[in-house]
């Protein structure tokens, strides 16, 4: 019971307590740049999942294997294997949307979330552990690209989930019966029609559309009395086993 207890906590944490995005401001460059749709960040999001859910296995399985000198270089490789696994997956069943991210979708092996919960999370615990918080920092992060691009999509572009039938369609052909989105701007009379702003499809309108989520998240984290998560303390920094720094500060593992 305290077992389930404890990999349901691993889970729920990424979600909001220590959201990758809003709450540890991770992975903030495929963030900004592909949340200008829905489809994009969902696509984002569920090739970043997969991403960390088999590296952190792999990890967390190869642990005491592999030597502490070159488990950097190590985890690269292993992150690196998974991210051409999952391009070429896209490249082969939604080639749309593998176009759409570009070169995000081989950037995902430097996102620093991957990263960090190898080095923080998945070297240090079981591989069915690492497997949930993987899970959970994968929809966690998500969660946070689909409500950026929510917001950007609509005020920016006047739609909901445009194109969203070319990522259904890898589910067959009668998922949604054919839905493609919504035109928002097609269903409001003419008289009362806007144009969309564009700026929030913009780089100045991601920051802002982000910072706002942020001040929202805060917001809900404090008024709920959740713990805060210690951007400060070096057990918690992904590279805290190689700085010599700790030493100096008087900080014990």
């Amino acid at each position: 019971m305290a077992e389930k207890k404890s990999l349901g906590k691993t889970f729920t944490k990424g979600i909001l307590i220590e959201n990758p995005v809003f709450r540890l401001v991770l992975g903030t460059c495929p963030t900004l740049a592909v949340s200008t749709s829905v489809v994009n960040a969902l696509g984002m999001g569920i090739a970043t999942m997969m991403v960390l859910i088999c590296s952190n296995v792999a990890i967390s399985a190869l642990r005491k294997v592999i030597p502490d000198k070159v488990r950097i270089p190590a985890f690269v490789v292993i992150i690196a294997s998974f991210v051409s696994v999952v391009q070429m997956l896209m490249k082969a069943f939604v080639p749309a949307i593998n176009d759409a991210l570009g070169v995000f979708l081989p950037l995902i092996v430097v996102n620093c979330v991957i990263f960090g919960r190898a080095e923080s999370f998945a070297n240090k615990n079981p591989v069915l552990a690492s497997a949930v918080d993987g899970f959970g920092m994968g929809t966690g992060f998500t969660a946070a690209l689909l409500s950026m691009a929510l917001v950007r999509e609509i005020l920016g572009a006047g739609t909901v989930g445009a194109g969203t039938g070319s990522l259904m369609r890898l589910f067959g052909d009668n998922v949604l019966n054919g839905w493609d989105g919504i035109d928002l701007m097609g269903k409001i009379p003419a008289g009362l029609q806007l144009a969309p702003i564009a700026i929030f499809i913009l780089p100045a309108g991601g920051f802002f559309v982000f910072g706002l989520l942020i001040a929202l998240t805060n917001k809900i984290t404090a008024e709920k009395r959740l713990p805060e998560y210690e951007l400060h303390d070096c057990a918690h920094c992904p590279m805290s086993a190689m700085c010599r720094h700790k030493e100096d500060l008087g900080v014990r593992d």
